[in-house]
């Protein structure tokens, strides 16, 4: 024990993002959005209707997955089969259809209507469309990062050109190399 020292002072916990703190609330909120709604329509319509409802969700929601999950093992084994590199969807691959399956699979009602609109062709080129130009626009890698890797192996002509390779510069004087006296 020491008499005398200065304690020190507790060290601040690390700000939280607002996607963190807002994230959890929309959650709950979600949530509780949900159970109002099969609430209602258990009301409307019975309890029956909302069990089969949700049955129904699960069941076309399953489906759509293993439909998906199809189709992207059958493009995987035909470029195998072919030799080839698996070459990207045009209609932007099975995400979205996948996603709209998870979405029908999840119990309620706001979850079923996202999951239709992902599956929509209209709705589902809208949302592909703004997704990629969401994750596309704080596209650039940080200075120094494993994604700026490649940048730092380029180097850049006047005319324009790009010369892949390890850039050596030559204007800086090196001492001569002295190589060790062999000794016995």
């Amino acid at each position: 024990m020491t008499f005398g020292a200065t304690p020190t002072p507790p060290s601040r916990p690390p700000r939280r993002s607002a996607a963190r703190r807002v994230l959890p609330l929309a959650v709950i909120a979600w949530l509780v959005l949900e159970v109002w709604l099969l609430r209602l329509v258990a009301e409307a319509a019975g309890g029956w209707t909302v069990f089969l409802l949700l049955i129904a969700g699960v069941v076309a929601g399953s489906y759509v997955i293993k439909r998906a999950g199809r189709r992207a093992w059958r493009r995987l084994a035909d470029s195998v089969q072919s030799g080839t590199a698996p070459e990207p969807a045009k209609d932007g691959g099975n995400t979205l259809p996948m996603l709209g399956g998870l979405l029908l699979i999840l119990p309620g009602m706001v979850s079923d209507v996202l999951g239709l609109l992902c599956l929509f062709p209209p709705t589902g080129k809208l949302i592909r469309h703004r997704a990629e130009k969401l994750l596309t626009r704080g596209a650039r890698p940080a200075p120094g990062s494993l994604g700026d890797a490649f940048q730092q192996a380029r180097m850049h002509r006047p005319d324009g050109k790009v010369v892949q390779g390890e850039v050596i510069r030559d204007d800086e004087p090196r001492p001569p190399r002295q190589d060790p006296p062999l000794t016995r």
